[in-house]
């Protein structure tokens, strides 16, 4: 879904972006943290900029839900935000505070 949602994108075609975007949210919200880590990291090692920072901070919120005591994962999305801040920085210093406090 992630690589149909990158692709719908760069076609720019509405009606094909709207369902692309409609099947990721629906395969990510129901997805596992292991699934989406894999999708995440096997997608942007192709392209770094496949998908969209919405479509990221959708994936990597859903995955720190899931596992809210990784630190490892809650930096990983805390780097993933602060490509795209400002507006996520505070978000970001948040989940890098998080893991410092699970890892003492």
């Amino acid at each position: 879904m992630a690589r149909r949602l990158s692709r719908a994108i760069d076609s720019a075609d509405s009606r094909e972006i709207n369902e692309a975007t409609r099947d990721f949210i629906e395969e990510v919200t129901f997805a596992t943290a292991a699934e989406i880590l894999a999708m995440l990291r096997e997608i942007l090692a192709e392209d770094w900029m496949a998908l969209p920072p919405w479509a990221r901070n959708l994936a990597y919120r859903l995955a720190c839900l899931q596992r809210p005591d990784d630190p490892r994962l809650l930096r990983e999305a805390a780097a993933d935000l602060l490509c795209f801040g400002p507006d996520w920085d505070a978000f970001a210093e948040e989940l890098k505070e998080r893991a410092a406090e699970l890892e003492q």
